[in-house]
């Protein structure tokens, strides 16, 4: 059974694709049902694009391999196609775009974008292998037990990273990119919680607070989440990105305030309040009492000098901690690194030594901040190499 065009993932990236390649074109995945994270993304909603999304809001070894599809796909594009299809949306904080209802629709709308263009689906399928024999990929299946062999002339590899294993990612992608060669980057969890071995913020499990959180030089002005492991919220998930093991990360708990000067107007004010009830004027209440008990600070504000007030904003405005851990693929949104750009086209996706091999979305080493990043690199990417395969097919021989 041929096909002009098969592709390994009914993910964001691999739909979007399958809408765009022209041909007779099959989309394979071990899933009951297409786009499951996008289903569960967004708690439900799918933040599926971002307004400020440009080339600096993705990490990569190579900065500028995420441009050229940024850039002829860009996250207008894909709000007009959400438009089209009439379905609903809002804006949250920081240009991110959900929709109103259910990241259901934006699933419906990837298939009825397949279905106009009569892209196949395959559903509860495993891949057992792949190969190419100089003129056609060859894709062995199983499905109920039966095995069934499938060529095409363009393979797309969209079956994603290894974060969330429980929805069945394995790095399919990276074992068939060594098969022909290509090389991979490093790879962790990224977007993710991260942990510490004592469990130290037990008793703040469930505290969130606004906060800018610093590692590797970079910084995110967004909300903190104390857990019972450790921490979480999107700004402990950006800075994920960054961090590595065995670093420190600094947290300003008072971005937006000057603590030496608000603890210095009420010392004139609460001289007599101990600095554990002072804090928690600044501070959420949980809080200023752990760091009260954690600092190990004692007596009243009119008690503290200002060199010692100083002493302590520094400490609000730099608490400096090491996380053990992240808590791994088990949890991450994406995972950071991937298939090396230098062996792909940037334009195409194609592989660069491969004619007909093409990979998209989250396998390939592009991985984008929190906040419907992600998404538009699927979006992207999936039509970079859907329009790149579409000329090809159009350019190709009927074959039987």
């Amino acid at each position: 059974m041929h096909y002009d065009t098969i592709i390994l993932g009914a993910g964001a990236a691999g739909m979007m694709c399958a809408g765009h390649t022209g041909g007779r074109t099959l989309v394979i995945d071990h899933a009951k049902a297409p786009g499951e994270k996008i289903r569960i993304s967004g708690g439900g909603r799918c933040n599926f694009t971002n307004i400020y999304a440009g080339p600096e809001n993705f990490l990569s070894a190579n900065p500028h391999f995420c441009k050229s599809a940024l850039s002829r796909y860009t996250q207008w594009d894909f709000i007009d196609l959400v438009t089209r299809h009439d379905i609903p949306y809002h804006e949250k904080t920081l240009g991110q775009l959900f929709c109103d209802t259910s990241a259901k629709d934006i699933i419906a709308m990837l298939r009825a974008e397949m279905d106009k263009v009569g892209a196949e689906l395959r559903l509860n399928t495993s891949i057992l292998s792949v190969t190419q024999d100089g003129q056609r990929f060859k894709v062995v299946t199983k499905s109920q037990g039966a095995l069934v062999t499938l060529t095409c002339s363009n393979l797309v590899l969209a079956t994603g990273g290894k974060s969330i294993p429980k929805m069945g990612a394995t790095g399919l992608a990276y074992d068939i990119a060594r098969q022909f060669a290509l090389s991979l980057t490093d790879t962790r969890p990224a977007l993710v919680p991260f942990t510490f071995s004592e469990t130290p913020f037990k008793p703040l499990s469930g505290t969130a607070l606004p906060v800018r959180a610093s590692a590797a030089n970079t910084s995110f002005d967004e909300a903190m989440l104390f857990t019972h492991r450790g921490l979480s919220g999107p700004a402990m998930l950006q800075i994920s990105s960054f961090w590595h093991e065995g670093e420190d990360i600094q947290i300003n708990l008072l971005p937006d305030t000057d603590p030496f000067e608000s603890l210095k107007a009420r010392r004139q004010t609460d001289g007599r309040r101990n600095l554990s009830t002072v804090l928690g004027y600044l501070l959420p209440a949980k809080v200023a009492d752990y760091l009260s008990h954690d600092w190990a600070l004692t007596g009243n504000l009119a008690d503290q000098s200002d060199a010692a007030l100083r002493e302590l904003s520094e400490r609000l405005q730099n608490w400096s901690l090491r996380p053990t851990a992240t808590e791994g693929y088990r949890t991450a949104e994406v995972t950071l690194g991937g298939i090396d750009t230098d062996g792909l086209s940037s334009r195409t996706m194609e592989a660069k030594t491969q004619p007909g091999l093409y990979v998209i979305g989250e396998a390939v080493d592009v991985t984008g901040w929190l906040g419907g990043y992600n998404f538009q690199w699927a979006w992207s990417s999936g039509w970079a190499a859907g329009k790149a395969i579409a000329e090809r097919v159009a350019k190709t021989p009927p074959t039987g």
